[in-house]
């Protein structure tokens, strides 16, 4: 009966509700810690928050623990709740002391507890192994263009293409379209006027089309678990509507049979 109550409670939406307004508080006071003008005026009435909103943290975690023990382990979104936590009770002194600025890791938490949120989250992940051949593929081309520039261009610009290294970080900023123009490529052209014929289908080849591919193949992912929480969700309704049912069929068998006693 206890525990029955307690899941009740646990598993309620406004308990929940409660758990997301904590979250968004914790990550407020959180900011406000580092701020040195709060700290001198209501320094100590932000750290009692921050104790008692993780207190409270650790009480939800046991209170999953007690209602459903192994059922917590078998959901990743629970783990990830309860590493988030776990890392905020380790010590903030000594070896430990830089754990102090990954408090505000508890912010996560609002993944695991907002479903829109963890819905994106899982299609990130699912898109993963799709990434990796476009991931490999981008690779390939920055290695082609990196030998292709540091020959071309190391001894005149030893900075920007002096090694394979330098010249892939330097290819990645043109990717980007950061100063591409200005800061490197009309540079390069004043000393070798073709160098446009590199760059631009790099620019082509990389942000025009490789990235594209890697939204393309995150927006397939989303469609998917986006289909897959909705074909779940039309499967539970499915077994409310045959339970529903199964309710009226007996309802009416016992109807008849008070008719039939009845005459």
């Amino acid at each position: 009966m206890l525990l029955t109550s307690l899941a009740s409670i646990i598993n309620h939406p406004q308990f929940e509700r409660w758990i997301i307004a904590l979250i968004v508080l914790n990550a407020i006071t959180l900011g406000l810690e580092t701020s040195p003008w709060w700290m001198s005026r209501v320094g100590p009435v932000l750290l009692v928050l921050d104790r008692i909103i993780l207190g409270v943290f650790v009480l939800e975690i046991i209170c999953r623990l007690i209602v459903d023990f192994k059922g917590f382990w078998r959901d990743p979104w629970r783990i990830f709740d309860f590493a988030i936590v776990s890392v905020a009770l380790m010590p903030a002194t000594g070896a430990f002391s830089v754990l102090r600025a990954f408090r505000i890791l508890r912010v996560l938490r609002l993944v695991s507890n907002i479903k829109t949120i963890r819905r994106v989250v899982t299609g990130l992940l699912s898109a993963i192994p799709g990434m990796g051949s476009i991931v490999m593929l981008l690779g390939l081309i920055f290695y082609i263009f990196a030998v292709i520039s540091t020959k071309l261009f190391a001894a005149t610009f030893p900075d920007w293409f002096g090694s394979i290294g330098e010249s892939a970080y330097t290819l990645f900023q043109i990717m980007t379209l950061e100063s591409w123009s200005m800061g490197i490529v009309r540079p390069v052209m004043e000393q070798f006027p073709f160098a446009w014929a590199l760059f631009v289908p790099f620019i082509m080849v990389t942000s025009f089309t490789v990235l594209n591919l890697f939204i393309g193949v995150i927006v397939d992912a989303m469609q998917r678990e986006h289909e897959a929480d909705a074909q779940a969700d039309r499967a539970d309704l499915h077994k409310e509507v045959e339970k529903v049912l199964v309710e009226v069929r007996s309802l009416r068998a016992e109807l008849v049979q008070f008719r039939a006693g009845k005459g």
